[in-house]
């Protein structure tokens, strides 16, 4: 009789354990359309997941113990809405699928943020105004690379993503260069390499650029560079005398003097090193061949014949 009475408590203790923990699982919680999960053990996933305000508790990770371990990487749970159960099975399971978004240097944001919206069906208008929002600088806050973003992220995820892994790309490049990272410092040399990246004919180019502005600075002359209008929605269009009268913005470098406030683009590493480490020489004029190559020179008429040769 006692062992009968025995083997019925441990049914009904049993029974009500696993009424307990289905009533556990199809409880709602909260997630996120896609999320991260780093590499580490389970329980380092539980903590980093409570980090992120995900309501999980000791059954959870008892779960998991059973079904299997979650994913690393992006994961696309696919609903902000869903019971305990479905979070734990698509945790396992799933994985977000990825699309790649590449920024050339020399681009601006403007067209970047469209391609990003076109790429993961975005809205436009959001990524604008997470970017005003976050970024440091209107222009020059993005380090030229293709961006793997998983499918699902929200324009405000997107935006942070992308200006945390550039400013951390930036802070490397200081430090190597520097020893350091000053953040004005830095964005004085991104502004100045924006110019050489939009004035440049190549990679091999960018020194002999750079050395111009420094002497053209230095002379109190304004550096007159198209690439310096070649800012925001305006980085394809060709640079007419017309446009040079009518722009008023402290980006016409040949009506203002000094670089442009901001930087004019995007840049990379070969620019910004050609902006810490300008070419020795006394140029102050270039202008660009029929072969696509600069032609440089340390007076004015020599300049004015180099551009006869150009237009004739």
């Amino acid at each position: 009789m006692k062992k009968l009475v025995f083997a019925v408590t441990t049914v009904e203790i049993v029974l009500a354990a696993l009424l307990t923990l289905l009533y556990y699982l199809n409880q709602p919680m909260k997630s996120s359309v896609v999320l991260y999960v780093p590499k580490g053990s389970l329980h380092q996933t539980l903590v980093y997941l409570r980090s992120k305000k995900f309501d999980l508790t000791l059954l959870d990770g008892f779960v998991l113990r059973f079904v299997g371990y979650p994913q690393k990487g992006w994961i696309h749970i696919g609903q902000t809405q869903l019971s305990h159960a479905d979070f734990l099975y698509r945790l396992t399971t799933a994985k977000a699928a990825m699309r790649g978004v590449t920024l050339i240097p020399g681009e601006t944001t403007h067209f970047f943020l469209a391609h990003i919206a076109e790429v993961m069906q975005l809205d436009h208008a959001l990524l604008i105004y997470y970017f005003d929002r976050y970024a440091p600088y209107k222009e020059g806050a993005f380090v030229p690379d293709t961006y793997h973003l998983p499918m699902g992220m929200d324009e405000k995820r997107v935006i942070r993503l992308l200006l945390y892994h550039s400013a951390k790309q930036m802070r490397i490049w200081s430090e190597k260069i520097f020893g350091m990272y000053d953040e004005k410092k830095w964005f004085h040399f991104v502004t100045l390499a924006s110019v050489i990246q939009k004035e440049a004919a190549s990679k091999e180019d960018m020194p002999l650029v750079s050395s111009v502005i420094y002497n053209r600075l230095k002379k109190g002359m304004r550096l007159q560079m198209d690439g310096t209008l070649n800012y925001g929605a305006y980085s394809h269009t060709p640079i007419t005398p017309e446009r040079i009268k009518s722009d008023n913005t402290s980006y016409n470098s040949y009506k203002q003097m000094g670089l442009p406030p901001t930087p004019v683009c995007n840049v990379g590493l070969d620019a910004i090193k050609a902006a810490i480490f300008p070419a020795q020489s006394d140029y102050l004029y270039f202008v660009r061949d029929k072969d696509g190559k600069h032609r440089y020179s340390r007076n004015y008429s020599t300049h004015l014949g180099y551009i006869h040769n150009v237009t004739k």
